[in-house]
């Protein structure tokens, strides 16, 4: 197996110009794609995520003009239909594309394919299909009742149509049928139960809007997408920086001393994983924040103090949050963290068993977990990575106490694919 060895590092200074954020990527790409007119999209995230609904959207038909030189794609969009109605479609483990593809497809007419990786076989898709089949959908499943790999079968869907999707599994469900409904003349979802990762659905709100369409919505309860909406092109929109992926610089400053700045995020920033540097500031992190940078530095007293933590809105940084609560006084519990259990891993089990490794003490549940740091870190502790790219980069940290072994470093090409670089030029 490939690893990459860290040695300890002694401080962490400087500044990260952050790559583009993917659950903004693959958004506006497919919106783009469905809208009518042509869009040009700025700062589009370059990893394998990316790549696998870019891949997806030209096999389906539609016209990518890359910008020679940047990270700006020119998309020419098809007015809600897909001009291939035939075809195979593999999404890898990518649930940004996979799960809004699903809904758009079924929506619009053909026959489709959908697969991935096996862990992506594993991932649980079955409220996102009841709440298509209610409208109307043909979706087969060829596997395990629930989970891809699927069929799409060609249906009319009538306009105005109403069904349920559970709340407390995946946000994404909720995100890929708002997305989705547009192209059928729209209609109304309502949430069973509590809606976890709020911040996410605001997200898709927010740049469905962008593309004309406004929905309407009771809380988090109901939301209905009026009739005759349809998706037109903004004419050009821009990618923010991936606020997930500034966790762990913003992390590493309030470890290593500081200052660290992310550029790409800050105070105007649309993401829900922004809020991670207010958690890092109940810890005792010192942030400054402007409108599109974060800056950090270690706390005073030059140590974080543990903290209880409710993270359902921002549950991709939370992750960071366990690492770096092997560096704070005390025991730190993070709690809402259900949706980690059916992310690229089971992320609570795979927490648990590489924190434990590096000999920390470590209590979980369904929806929780809860660490306490050791007198010293275990040296030399091989992380397994489970071809999860927030594992590997979440326990870089680790490196500002001991030295410490990533196995699968290469995983991180899923979202930010020159990482460990950036990391090693902010520790120099």
């Amino acid at each position: 197996m490939e690893f990459l060895d860290l040695s300890v590092r002694d401080r962490a200074q400087g500044t990260v110009c952050l790559p583009g954020s993917k659950s903004i990527s693959n958004r506006i790409l497919l919106l783009a794609a469905l809208a009518s007119g042509d869009t040009l999209v700025r700062g589009v995230l370059a990893a394998d995520d990316t790549e696998r609904m870019l891949d997806a959207l030209t096999t389906l038909g539609v016209a990518l003009s890359p910008q020679s030189g940047t990270r700006d794609i020119l998309i020419h969009g098809v007015s809600g239909r897909f001009p291939v109605r035939r075809a195979d479609l593999f999404l890898g483990n990518a649930g940004t594309a996979f799960r809004p593809l699903t809904a758009a497809l079924a929506l619009t007419g053909g026959d489709y394919h959908l697969h991935g990786v096996p862990r992506m076989h594993e991932r649980p898709i079955g409220d996102l299909i009841d709440a298509l089949t209610a409208l109307g959908a043909r979706i087969d499943y060829l596997g395990q009742p629930g989970f891809p790999p699927l069929d799409i079968h060609p249906v009319d869907i009538a306009a105005g149509g109403t069904t349920r999707v559970n709340g407390n599994v995946s946000s994404q469900f909720l995100s890929a049928l708002l997305m989705a409904l547009p192209l059928v003349g729209g209609g109304t979802v309502e949430v069973i139960g509590e809606l976890i990762s709020r911040p996410y659905v605001d997200l898709t709100l927010n740049l469905i809007a962008r593309f004309g369409v406004t929905v309407v919505r009771d809380g988090y309860a109901r939301f209905t997408v009026p009739a005759g909406s349809r998706y037109v092109s903004p004419g050009e929109i821009h990618v923010e920086g991936d606020a997930s992926s500034a966790s762990y610089f913003l992390a590493a400053g309030a470890i290593g001393g500081g200052p660290v700045r992310v550029e790409g995020v800050g105070r105007d920033s649309i993401q829900g994983d922004v809020h991670f540097a207010a958690a890092l500031a109940q810890m005792g992190a010192q942030i400054e924040m402007g409108p599109d940078w974060i800056e950090a530095r270690a706390p005073a007293g030059g140590r974080l103090r543990a903290v209880t933590l409710d993270c359902n809105a921002i549950p991709d940084a939370a992750m960071t949050l366990a690492v770096a609560a092997l560096f704070a006084d005390g025991t730190t519990r993070l709690e809402q963290i259900a949706s980690w259990r059916v992310k690229e891993t089971d992320r609570i089990a795979a927490m648990v068993t590489e924190l434990t490794r590096l000999g920390a003490t470590v209590e979980s549940g369904d929806d929780f977990i809860a660490v306490t740091p050791p007198a010293q870190l275990t040296p030399q502790a091989a992380i397994d990575t489970y071809d999860d790219h927030r594992m590997a980069m979440c326990f870089s940290l680790a490196s500002f106490a001991v030295p410490v072994r990533i196995n699968d470093p290469r995983c991180v090409a899923k979202t930010f694919p020159d990482y460990f670089d950036v990391f090693a030029g902010l520790c120099a």
